[in-house]
């Protein structure tokens, strides 16, 4: 199992004039699964983009480290899987031009046999050479698990990981979370019941708002 911790520290993000959160302080340690919670627009999102380094906070620090290093933000791609609703695609390509693109672009080397068999979990080996333009929103959001999964990340952040998800969808995911949980750092934002019961400890953004 690798060592892979995240902490925040006095993490602070305002917009404007408005409060997103204040002073969170949480550690985070591989071989659990974490919940964000709140509700709807108070800032688990914002949290999300905030650990992966897409978006920056008004004060306090994210640290990354990874076998007791600290990692440097620009390489927190290599080690991070990203599932989320404003993860954009490519349609015009195919699910599995998809896959070779985004494996290009990080300078990783394809594992077929890895992707076959996530393209397997997922259900969509009987389509994974169609255009994602003709994918439903639902399995573009299985999609999106595979893209995420595919390089073998050791932190796993799913953002609304349900989203457009029917009940066979949600079980693939659901399986694949309790499949991975012991050996990978699993953060998963959402206000869902069912998505939050798959967590050992969950933090509610709506605690930091003072």
């Amino acid at each position: 199992m690798s060592n892979y911790t995240l902490e925040l520290k006095n993490l602070t993000k305002i917009f404007g004039r408005r409060l997103v959160f204040k002073d969170i302080n949480y550690k985070f340690e591989t071989g659990k699964v974490y919940g964000i919670a709140g509700s709807n627009g108070s800032g688990k999102s914002t949290l999300s983009k905030l650990i992966i380094g897409i978006s920056s906070p008004t004060s306090g620090k994210v640290l990354h480290k990874f076998n007791n290093s600290t990692l440097d933000a620009d390489y927190y791609h290599n080690h991070v899987g990203f599932v989320s609703p404003y993860l954009v695609l490519y349609d015009e390509f195919s699910a599995e031009e998809n896959i070779d693109y985004f494996s290009k672009i990080r300078g990783v080397q394809k594992d077929s046999s890895r992707i076959s068999s996530l393209f397997e979990e997922f259900n969509l080996t009987d389509r994974k050479t169609d255009l994602l333009k003709g994918y439903s929103s639902g399995m573009k959001q299985r999609m999106k698990f595979i893209f995420a999964l595919q390089h073998d990340p050791e932190l796993l952040i799913f953002d609304e990981p349900t989203s457009n998800l029917d009940s066979k969808g949600k079980e693939a995911v659901y399986n694949t979370v309790n499949r991975l949980k012991n050996n990978k750092l699993i953060i998963i934002a959402s206000n869902e019941d069912a998505d939050l019961k798959l967590c050992d400890n969950i933090i509610n953004v709506e605690e930091y708002k003072s």
